[in-house]
């Protein structure tokens, strides 16, 4: 890598992923204190996954990110072939077969690399197709490329990452040229056609493709008291989560000080439920200001997108941050009850080495299309 082209590179946006990393490891060490006979267990771990993703950072720095064009069939090959050895050798965790191990190796989400991966490949699948999406019948190759992992995904079952893949597919295909009007159709058609299944499912009786977990964490989320346990069942994340934002005021109890939190009412609170500790524990302007961290992320995201110098390094730089924006929505979302639970991780923040490392990948491969977004003078 020059070092000339360093200069160029985003400050505001590194020094807002900094920021945002150890304000992480300082809410994490709160939220998992109490949930193993080492308070610092997770701490420890995350701190190792965020080393392993700067050393990542580091080497893909190293490279021209537009060389990764060359290899798109085999990163899209590899994907679907990581998605189908998890749903053979994989390991069921909270009723999800999304977990695989690789001998004495920590077991990883491979879920969480393909979205890389996919990005990656699908970049160089639009890239040749621009100008050519101005129809439907242009964009089902389009739809049945990212289709097949979609349906890997959802045999998992993993609704979470299987919506955060159709938000991707979207927001990519927009930003290589294809007709709004029919991405827009087919949205509405779509969340329309879901909306009857699930009333169908509900009057009628009519099979859904999900599990009975999944099915009742959909209904109770607009009422989590009417889980059939008067909200100890299915709602009471939700509950729970609810009672510790509200609790929290516009200050917070203090770190270590969150009662939800420090005595375990609050599950997966240091994974799926990471922003009520920072709701109950730091208040309005602890959560406020997570929200401000990650506004200027991705608006210097879609910054660097735009001074890309191709096509290719604009798409993928937006399919990363369409990937970030739906974690964060969907996170923040099922955290204060406006969203239904499908444990999605809060990016940088919640605890995860496979979703930590992923995440950082994506950091170095903006990076490197920001330092390579314009011509050096020398």
């Amino acid at each position: 890598m020059e070092i000339k082209r360093l200069k160029f590179i985003d400050k505001t946006y590194v020094i807002t992923l900094l920021t945002l990393l150890v304000f992480g490891l300082v809410v994490l060490a709160s939220a998992s204190s109490s949930i193993s006979s080492d308070p610092y267990f997770y701490l420890k771990k995350q701190i190792a996954a965020i080393t392993m993703g700067i050393l990542a950072i580091i080497i893909i720095l190293r490279y021209e990110y537009v060389e990764l064009e060359r290899y798109s069939w085999f990163l899209y090959g590899f994907s679907v072939l990581l998605l189908v050895l998890v749903l053979v050798f994989g390991q069921e965790v909270r009723g999800t077969t999304g977990w695989i191990s690789f001998g004495p190796l920590p077991a990883v989400q491979p879920a969480e690399f393909t979205k890389i991966l996919l990005i990656l490949a699908f970049a160089d699948f639009l890239n040749n197709r621009k100008g050519e999406l101005d129809t439907l019948t242009q964009m089902l190759p389009c739809f049945a490329y990212m289709g097949l992992p979609f349906i890997l995904i959802m045999m998992q079952p993993d609704l979470g990452t299987a919506l955060v893949y159709i938000a991707i597919t979207l927001v990519m295909m927009y930003a290589a040229g294809a007709n709004p009007k029919i991405l827009l159709t087919l949205l509405f058609s779509a969340v329309l056609l879901v909306a009857l299944l699930f009333l169908a499912h509900v009057e009628l009786g009519l099979p859904l493709p999900l599990e009975d977990y999944q099915i009742k964490r959909l209904v109770v989320f607009l009422d989590p008291y009417n889980d059939g346990q008067g909200g100890r069942g299915s709602g009471w994340n939700t509950i729970q989560s609810l009672v510790a934002i509200g609790s929290g005021g516009l200050t917070g109890k203090g770190l270590f000080n969150g009662t939800q939190v420090q005595l375990n009412f609050l599950p997966e609170h240091h994974t799926d439920f990471i922003y009520a500790v920072i709701g109950e524990e730091l208040g309005f302007l602890g959560a406020a200001f997570v929200i401000i961290l990650y506004g200027i992320l991705l608006i210097r995201a879609i910054s660097i997108s735009y001074n890309a110098k191709e096509l290719y390094g604009t798409l993928v730089v937006l399919g990363i941050t369409a990937m970030w924006l739906f974690h964060i929505f969907e996170s923040i979302g099922m955290a204060i009850g406006l969203m239904p639970v499908t444990g999605i991780p809060l990016p940088f923040l919640s605890y995860g080495g496979s979703s930590m490392l992923t995440n950082l990948i994506a950091v170095g491969i903006i990076l490197s299309v920001n330092i390579r977004g314009r011509k050096i003078v020398f």
